[in-house]
């Protein structure tokens, strides 16, 4: 008997918090990442889980039906709160990330807590009052600290037909998921495209870390996949891959 082919549905349609092609310049609404379900085999793999853990465990049930602890694999594009708000929620899971990210965002974290820390140190021997954003800051840290020490790297499959594919350029380490189905490729290409306006006028986001690799990130997702998973927007036709 065949493997049946792998499944994605779309769970939650995600949002920049500024859209620069509409000329937003500032926030001006909560950022939250497009996520996905991927089924392949006995695996059900969760992508970029980005709005607060309730609203995306009632979505998850909503769509598919399934609860939390029916999700086996937790998979972040990037290390970005924006991609993972509700990913504790998921806790019988394997969180993943790609090699490349983990390393690139954990020195800095860690320096940036350890930093802290010694102001927090100084403050204290010197009598003085912890201000509130330092404890804030502190807070944030020390939860991407552990949520970083829970997650693994990545291996190149995820499960059958759901491979890894480097998209590097906005961060070192941005990473999609290709899912190969006879009926058409499917790649959650994440924030390498983040919305329709930006597949439309070939752009990419001004925050890249590497403009160039961005670039050709964005040429290597429209040239691999018939379908695309924005990372800000619903599930798309490749244009260039259209037969009309």
């Amino acid at each position: 008997m065949s493997t049946p082919a792998p499944d994605l549905r779309v769970i939650s349609l995600g949002a920049l918090a500024a859209h620069p092609l509409r000329g937003e310049r500032a926030p001006v609404r909560t950022g939250h990442s497009t996520t996905s379900l991927i089924t392949s085999g006995d695996a059900n793999i969760l992508v970029d889980p980005g709005l607060p853990a309730p609203a995306i465990v009632a979505r998850l049930e909503e769509r598919t039906g399934l609860k939390p602890d029916d999700i086996t694999h937790v998979f972040m594009t990037r290390f970005h709160p924006e991609c993972r708000r509700a990913i504790e929620a998921f806790g019988n899971a394997q969180w993943l990330l790609s090699e490349t990210e983990r390393e690139s965002v954990g020195v800095p974290i860690v320096e940036s807590l350890k930093r802290l820390g010694e102001t927090v140190q100084a403050a204290q021997a010197a009598g003085e009052e912890f201000p509130d954003d330092q404890r804030t800051m502190m807070d944030v840290l020390q939860r991407d600290v552990a949520i970083l020490q829970r997650t693994a790297a990545a291996p190149d499959s995820l499960a059958p037909g759901v491979d890894l594919f480097p998209l590097p350029g906005l961060t070192p380490g941005l990473t999609g998921l290709l899912v190969l189905r006879p009926a058409g490729d499917i790649l959650v290409c994440a924030d390498a495209i983040p919305t329709i306006e930006h597949l439309e006028q070939g752009k990419i986001l001004p925050s890249a870390s590497d403009l160039d690799q961005a670039r050709e990130s964005f040429q290597d997702a429209i040239e691999i996949a018939d379908l695309l998973v924005l990372g800000r927007d619903n599930i798309v036709v490749n244009p260039t891959k259209r037969p009309f």
